[in-house]
Parts: C-alpha cells; structure tokens; sequence
C-alpha cells in the first residue's frame, strides 16, 4: 500500500454514505471519527477507513510506503476550490487603489480596466511565461490546501488567446500532481470592437467547433462551459446560446450569473440543467428555488463581495430553501485569494454559514459543482485519496484562524502520495 495514516485525533469524513452533496441538513451531521486511522492504496485510492486499533490489525501483514503517525493532528479531505481564474499576466494592484477610493467595478471596465486590462497583459504573453505564473499560483493554492481546482480560460476573448490559455491548464493538468477542471470562459467580456451579439456568434461558429476538434484528437481536454451573463456584458438571450451550444459538445454549464444585477441568470442555468452557476449575489427568490429543485449547485465568492463592498450573497437562505452550496475563492486580479480556509472563514462570518456548512461547502459540494463528487470532496473508501493533516487536534482551527494555514497544514497528499510538508508544524506543538 502506498500510505498508512494512524491514529488520528479527528478524522473528518465529510460524508459517509456516497452522497454526491449536501444540503444544509446533511451537513449538520458532518462525520468526524476520533482515534481513526486511513489507508491509501497504490493506485491512489482510499482502501480503508476507521478505529485505528481495527485498522492496525486488518492491515497487521501489510507493507506501506509511507506511515504518518497523526496523533494529535486531525485528517481532512483536500479542500475544493469551484472557481478560479488563474492563468493571466499582468496584476491589477492599480486598481486596487481605485476601488478603495470608491470606483465600481463597472466604472473600472468601461474605462479599459479591469477585464480589458488583463486581457490586453494575457494576449501579448506567451505560453511559457504564462505556464509559469499559473504553476507558481498553482503552489500556493495546494499549500493552503486545495487538492482540486476549476480553472477558466477568459483573458483571450479571441480564439487565439483562449486556445493559448486552454493550453496552458492541459500542460498542468498533465505535468502537476494537484487536480484540474477545465473551463472554456471565452464570454467573460465582449471584446472591444465587437458588440455581444458578434462575440456570441464568434464563440459560437468559431471557437466552440475548434474546441470540440481538440477535444476529440485528445489535444485540449476541457470539462465547463462558462458566460458572464451580465448587463453590459453578456445578455441572457446571448447567454442562453452559448451555454447551449457548449452543451451540445458535451460541456457542463457552470457560469457567472445575477452578480451586479438582478438578471434572472438563475432561473436560465435551471432550465438549462447548469451543473452549477457563481456569485448570485442578486439571485430572486424565484432563481433560488428553481435552483434547489434542478440540484444546481450555487459557487458562491465571499472575496469578491468582500473586495468589491457588494451585497454577500443570501448563503442562509439559500441553504434553507436546499440550494446545494458550494464555495469558490473566484482567485483573479480583481480578488487575489489563494486561500480556501480563508474563504471558509469569510462564509461564516459574513455569509452566516456555520463551519460544517463552509466545509462542506468547501469539499463534496464543490466537487459536486465540478461533477467530481463521485471521486472527490469526502474520505470515503473507493474516492481518490487527496488530504490534508492539521497540526491542531480540532478540525475547525482550519475556519478559526484567518490566515493561519501557513503554520497550520501540516501535509497535503494527493491520490497518496505528500506533495506538501511544512517543516513549520514540526517546531510547533499542536494548537
């Protein structure tokens, strides 16, 4: 076997019983075993799960590579980031200042900022030095515990520097341990010159039969469809084409939807059977219960009504109405976060879920959003073998202490085998 886990003080399940998410009910009774122990096997799923005595005599003949004695340390799944936006050059610290001082976010894009600035950054950026950003971002997500994460392309807006950007994640996704799920978000702006019709009707004839040729020949392996449906941006008339034709070529529909305005996004990704749709800030009432019935999966981005002052969105009632929620750390220029402990934190301080909630939120929903959460998102025997180890005897330090993954995350192992051991923890007793 690849790695023996033993005698942890907490070992968070998340789930036990193969549930693909859960709804605010479910998450109430998270699934915490004491003095538990895990075993990855070598093809980098969990074999087994439970009492460390049991474990230690079930497996009493066995060999491991590896054996990680976690008392005193709690065991959780890899964390799930459900949205981000990493593969850009040039930053936007700028703009930062402009925001502070009080401009909107639409204020900064209609003057050239914004999208448009990175977008003109990304496409004069080759490949290489684009690679290597995204590898370095890359790193410090999965330091701060993040196992998988969706990754959108969306600085090109031409196919050209979409294509480019695609890429750049398949190289990852091939040559880095962590886990990647792709996003096509060529309409993540109308390109300048070009009104949202012709930008829609450009995806459409030209960049999504492209996408679906690579696709087949193996070349680009993308899994999401995504829109930034939008005023100004993306009409729901526009949205609904694209979201549609991707679909036809086989893509999840995870969009951007209701964020600045009201736009009825929510009600469009429920008919449309969206696996999951992002920010929500201005959902309706009625988008909120279409989506709990359509089991679409709500990513919602503390950071960005954090960054940007907006209203948060209504996490609690959407978890009251049963809206599966799932949480993104929406990593871009405008919200430069790295950190899925720091989102959870921010979920539930600012967006009033509790900390079982925001882990759920954070793991077999996120990877629900992601159509992963038959693999990922909970230590279940048969899932891929992607965790972490705290150096604190209580789970919830994780949420507790803002900022404090650093010293905090003692291992992060993907399908096995350590891919992160912070010497910090060694000096520092257990908190």
């Amino acid at each position: 076997h690849r790695l023996l886990l033993e005698n942890a003080e907490q070992l968070v399940l998340v789930c036990g019983r193969r549930e693909p998410y859960l709804r605010r009910d479910g998450a109430a009774g998270l699934g915490v075993l004491r003095a538990a122990s895990l075993v990855v096997g070598l093809d980098g799923c969990i074999k087994a799960v439970g009492q460390a005595d049991v474990i230690r005599n079930q497996f009493s003949e066995a060999t491991f590579e590896r054996i990680i004695d976690c008392s005193g340390k709690c065991v959780l799944p890899g964390l799930v980031d459900a949205h981000t936006h990493p593969v850009w050059a040039g930053d936007r610290v700028h703009e930062f200042a402009m925001k502070l001082a009080g401009a909107s976010y639409m204020e900064i894009h209609q003057a050239g900022g914004g999208i448009h600035f990175t977008v003109e950054h990304t496409r004069k950026a080759t490949e290489d030095e684009l690679f290597t950003a995204f590898q370095q971002r890359l790193g410090r997500m999965l330091r701060a515990g993040s196992t998988l994460v969706e990754c959108k392309s969306g600085y090109g807006l031409n196919l050209e520097t979409e294509l480019k950007m695609l890429r750049v994640i398949e190289r990852a996704r091939k040559s880095m341990d962590i886990g990647i799920s792709s996003t096509y978000c060529g309409a993540h702006a109308v390109p300048k010159g070009k009104t949202a019709t012709e930008a829609t009707d450009d995806i459409i004839n030209n960049h999504l039969p492209k996408l679906k040729e690579l696709k087949l020949s193996g070349e680009i392996n993308v899994n999401n469809i995504d829109v930034f449906c939008e005023k100004g941006v993306f009409d729901v008339e526009s949205t609904r084409r694209i979201l549609e034709a991707g679909k036809d070529i086989g893509l999840q529909i995870n969009f951007h939807g209701d964020e600045l305005h009201p736009m009825k996004s929510a009600e469009l990704g429920a008919e449309l059977g969206a696996r999951a749709i992002s920010h929500l800030e201005e959902v309706s009432d009625e988008g909120i219960v279409a989506m709990a019935r359509a089991k679409c999966a709500a990513v919602l981005l503390p950071t960005t009504a954090y960054m940007l002052r907006l209203k948060q969105p209504q996490a609690r009632k959407m978890l009251e109405e049963g809206v599966i929620v799932a949480l993104g750390s929406d990593f871009n220029p405008n919200a430069y976060c790295f950190s899925m402990p720091m989102v959870m934190h921010l979920a539930c301080v600012n967006m009033k879920m509790s900390m079982n909630e925001a882990l759920a939120a954070a793991t077999i929903n996120a990877a629900y959003a992601l159509g992963k959460s038959d693999t990922h998102g909970s230590l279940e025997v048969g899932k891929q073998g992607d965790l972490l180890i705290i150096n604190s005897s209580r789970w919830e330090h994780l949420i507790y202490q803002f900022g404090g993954h650093e010293a905090l995350i003692n291992y992060v192992i993907v399908k096995g085998k350590v891919i992160y051991e912070n010497e910090r923890c060694e000096t520092m007793s257990s908190y």
